[in-house]
């Protein structure tokens, strides 16, 4: 996608040059940069291009954007950088900071301003902060450094944090699920075709993107569970769907507070659910599930009080089709609802010992 877009700019530029005047030829080029940028339909693809338009803009040397967490709004969450490659073009990187990064501790201070701040880098670059804010609160910041002042460019920077933080309020609004505030069944079926289908070298790249953000690690592999909430149509007959959605909710909550900022929770439907987590083997994976899976068991729910649950979970291979990997997964948590439910099996592991010969699919519908 970065690809495509640095082309786009480069080839516009050439064929207008000399045909309009440098006023009209830079207004022409920031609508292209503004049209390109909100063009895209999810947050990842939004923040590259967000600091890919600008880098281009500017000519800066690099140009960062800050996030914060959603619960802690005095640590960042991940960090997308642009870095002029030395040969005329840029490079994008994601990455989750170190805590403490002095790197980043300029960045780290803009965010908790309300105006932008320029000053001068230790290497002698000019260095502008703009604040990112949505309704008055501060959701990340943007860095540039440049060898042009940062006044030079503070306006037009300033407008793209405003397009942004409105643009991306939007989008989560319209990628997340009503009453969890997880992701919703569109945005999963979006994130798993990005990881295993992608089609030009541009979508490839911020597939491979996707894919080493989920793993969290060189070597990781990524993993695919499907939770199922154990009788709950017995929860919505006995007491109302009112503590129906309440224990749904409440799951949701206890999902974020178990699983690790790097894993991926969805709500895909009624009572499902699905993960995309990272580990280096399965017994890691049946581990971190089991600990969620206690954790269920032992919660105490207003009037409901216990709510078990059932997990099936498998593989994804880089060659995989969607609708493969989510059939394995629910071959494996139709296995654990078959055979006593509140329980976790693993596709691989059923597979190996012959215990899916022939086996049904369970209740999740594919794409």
């Amino acid at each position: 996608m970065a690809e495509c877009e640095v082309v786009g700019l480069d080839r516009m530029a050439k064929d207008t040059a000399g045909m309009a005047p440098a006023g009209v030829l830079a207004h022409s080029r920031l609508l292209d940069s503004v049209a390109a940028f909100t063009h895209h339909r999810d947050v990842d693809a939004l923040d590259h291009s967000l600091v890919l338009s600008l880098a281009q803009l500017t000519s800066a040397r690099s140009v960062l954007l800050g996030k914060y967490t959603c619960d802690d709004e005095n640590r960042l969450r991940t960090v997308v950088c642009c870095e002029a490659d030395g040969h005329g073009g840029y490079q994008l990187r994601v990455f989750e900071p170190a805590p403490g990064d002095p790197a980043l501790q300029a960045l780290r201070r803009g965010m908790h301003q309300v105006t932008a701040h320029d000053g001068m880098g230790e290497d002698g670059a000019h260095r502008l902060i703009v604040p990112i804010l949505s309704e008055g609160r501060a959701v990340g910041a943007l860095q540039l450094e440049s060898d042009a002042s940062g006044s030079e460019s503070r306006a037009l920077v300033d407008g793209f944090a405003r397009i942004y933080a409105n643009y991306t309020a939007l989008l989560n609004e319209s990628e997340r699920d009503k009453l969890t505030g997880l992701y919703n069944r569109r945005t999963f079926e979006r994130h798993l075709q990005r990881m295993l289908q992608p089609g030009a070298n541009a979508v490839a790249t911020e597939a491979r993107e996707e894919r080493r953000d989920v793993a969290a690690a060189a070597h990781a592999q990524v993993w695919l569970a499907i939770l199922d909430i154990d009788h709950f149509k017995r929860i919505n007959d006995s007491y109302g769907h009112i503590y129906g959605d309440e224990v749904i909710l409440l799951l949701a909550q206890q999902m974020r507070a178990c699983f690790r900022q790097t894993d991926v929770l969805f709500r895909f439907g009624g009572e499902e659910f699905v993960i995309l987590l990272a580990a280096h083997d399965e017994p890691t994976v049946h581990a971190v599930l089991e600990r969620f899976r206690l954790r269920m068991a032992e919660h105490v729910f207003p009037q409901v009080e216990h709510v078990t649950v059932s997990i099936g979970y498998a593989r994804i291979g880089e060659n995989d089709y969607p609708a493969t990997v989510l059939d394995r997964a629910d071959k494996a948590l139709y296995y654990a609802k078959e055979h006593g439910r509140n329980c976790i099996h693993g596709y691989e592991t059923l597979t190996a010992k012959g215990l899916l010969a022939g086996a049904q699919l369970g209740s999740i519908d594919l794409f």
